[in-house]
Order: C-alpha cells, then sequence, then structure tokens
C-alpha cells in the first residue's frame, strides 16, 4: 500500500467518512489548486479543513507516513547497527542506527542526537529494548530523531513482532548498509558468472558428507552485473529465479556462449531492482544483493514522475 492510500484510510478512519468520500473531497480540492499539488498534499488540506491532527497519535508502524513531522510510536528494538562518524561540511558528529518493529511492520531509526546515541554507546538501550519515540521526523521511510526528539524506554509489553524487511524506495547513491531499497536503474555491465554447486534438498553448498551420502550436486549460478540510475553505479549480484527475470534462460547462463548473446540483449536495459545493501568484504565497497526484478511500467512510470513534479 502506497502513502497515498495509508493516507487516505487514516483520514477516513479518523472522520468516520467512506473513503469514496475522502477520495471525492481530494479530487476536489486538486481540481481547485489547478493540480499544482499532489494527491498527498491535498489529503492533508483535507484532513486539517476536517480537523483531523495525527501530531499528537500513537501510531503503529505500518501506519506511518513518510514526510510525517512529528511521529509517536512503541517498538521493540531488533537489531541494532555500530554507530559511525563522519565529517560533513567541516561539521564531526556520530550517526546511530537500530531496527525497530512491533506487530504490524518495522522501521529502521537513525539517531542524531548525542543524548540519544549514548543510551546506545552505555548499553541503556539494545537488542529487545521496548523503547517509546515521540517527534520522529520519516524521511524516505526512515525514521529520524533530532534533539527534538524524545527517546526513551517504555513499559509496555510488546511479544510478536513483526520482522519482516520494509523495502523503501531510495537512489543507490543515499542507499546505507543494512537498508533494502527498490531502486530503478538501467543496467550497464554485466560480468561473466560463476558456479557453484548446492545440495538439491537444502539449498545449501554441496559438501563431502551429501556426496557420501549418494546426492548429486545441483549446479547454481551467480552473475554480477552494475547498476546505474543516474546517482551512482553500485556492483550488484543476482542468483537462480533473479537472474531469470533479467530475461536470462538456465540454458544461457550456463552456456557462455549463449551468455555472450544474452549479455549484450539485457545491456541498457531498464527495471526496477529490490534488494539489500550490503559491503562487499574485498572491495568494501556497498553492494547491492537483488532479490526481486520487475519490469517498468510505462503508465505507472508517468505517474511517479508526475508526482515527484507536483509534490511542493
Amino acid at each position: 500500500m502506497d502513502n497515498y492510500q495509508k493516507l487516505i484510510e487514516r483520514i477516513a478512519k479518523s472522520s468516520n467518512l467512506d473513503i469514496s468520500e475522502i477520495e471525492r473531497r481530494v479530487e476536489a480540492k486538486k481540481a481547485k489548486l489547478s493540480g499544482l499539488i499532489s494527491k498527498e498534499g491535498a489529503a492533508q488540506i483535507v484532513a486539517a479543513e476536517l480537523g483531523i491532527n495525527f501530531d499528537h497519535e500513537k501510531l503503529k508502524i505500518s501506519e506511518i507516513l513518510d514526510g510525517m513531522k512529528r511521529a509517536n510510536i512503541v517498538g521493540k528494538i531488533i537489531r541494532t547497527f555500530p554507530v559511525r562518524e563522519f565529517n560533513k561540511n567541516g561539521r564531526e558528529g556520530k550517526v546511530a542506527s537500530f531496527i525497530l518493529a512491533d506487530e504490524t511492520a518495522n522501521i529502521r531509526v537513525a539517531l542524531w542526537d548525542t543524548n540519544h546515541i549514548s543510551l546506545i554507546e552505555s548499553g541503556k538501550i539494545g537488542i529487545n529494548s521496548i523503547v517509546e519515540i515521540s517527534g520522529g521526523n520519516i524521511r524516505n521511510n526512515e525514521l529520524h530523531l533530532s534533539s527534538f526528539a524524545e527517546l526513551k524506554l517504555s513499559n509496555e509489553k510488546i511479544e510478536n513482532v513483526n520482522e519482516q524487511q520494509m523495502t523503501s524506495e531510495k537512489s543507490l547513491k543515499d542507499a546505507q548498509p543494512g537498508q533494502n531499497i527498490r531502486t530503478r536503474a538501467i543496467i550497464v555491465h554485466a560480468f561473466e558468472p560463476r558456479y557453484f554447486e548446492v545440495n538439491p534438498e537444502t539449498g545449501k553448498k554441496f559438501t563431502e558428507a551429501d556426496k557420501n551420502n549418494g546426492l548429486q550436486p545441483k549446479k547454481r549460478a551467480l552473475l554480477n552485473i552494475t547498476l546505474d540510475d543516474g546517482t551512482e553505479s553500485m556492483r550488484s549480484v543476482l542468483f537462480g529465479e533473479q537472474i531469470n527475470k533479467l530475461g536470462i534462460a538456465d540454458e544461457e547462463i550456463f552456456s557462455l556462449e549463449e551468455y555472450a548473446k544474452a549479455k549484450e540483449r539485457i545491456l541498457g536495459e531498464e527495471k526496477y531492482f529490490i534488494g539489500q545493501i550490503r559491503t562487499n568484504a574485498f572491495s568494501n565497497s556497498p553492494e547491492l544483493t537483488i532479490n526481486g526484478v520487475e519490469e517498468v511500467n510505462p503508465d505507472e512510470l508517468i505517474k511517479e514522475l508526475e508526482a515527484k513534479q507536483l509534490t511542493p
């Protein structure tokens, strides 16, 4: 569900009006403003006219909307990342981050205030801590905490949390290790595939024990490609089904002669790539491990570009 649809549903729920009525008011507001505002912007105006203010409402993580300025949530920390130091425009600082989850979803939280960061460094909060956040700022589907936000331990009980990783639309330039992203990019280079053998039953690396048990190995391929989304180029890796989604059949990936033809075919193609940013252990540079490939729908692309142009 996209940001606009979630916003419409929340307005309908808070106002006791039908979703269709909210959508009618949004379209009327857009028309009144000659289309010079996005649907989300028009929906925010409709919410204000209905006397709805989400600033002080405690939300579930799945209800968070990109662009919120004062989000309030409670969740369990399920993963932490090392504190990083940075130097930007001559200003030195630190940033800490963790993944916060509740029963509905999870989100990456970035801490920029030294008081908040000290809670991580001192061990006062960590994995399995239940914390309450007030006044967080949602940017690119991440929750950012400045010195104006509040972070503290909570007495609430959260047993079962949703650990399924959230994916956010993000450029390669802005993506950070550990993030799950979806980006539209062009294939600018493809390397020769590498092959390895796996246990046909478990999919894990084929071992001597597997051989002794009479199993026959299954051959698999790994393909490295370079993607460029207009902000940066990044090496990326695909396996199995994701290679097929590039338009390369199994008989092509396992034959270097056939692969050479397929390679020429896919270079320059634009698709949506979904995966996790990791740091390559050898090059120490970011790399996208792809777990999803989607075709670019021209109609959806036009809507996406129009929304970006109209967003204030």
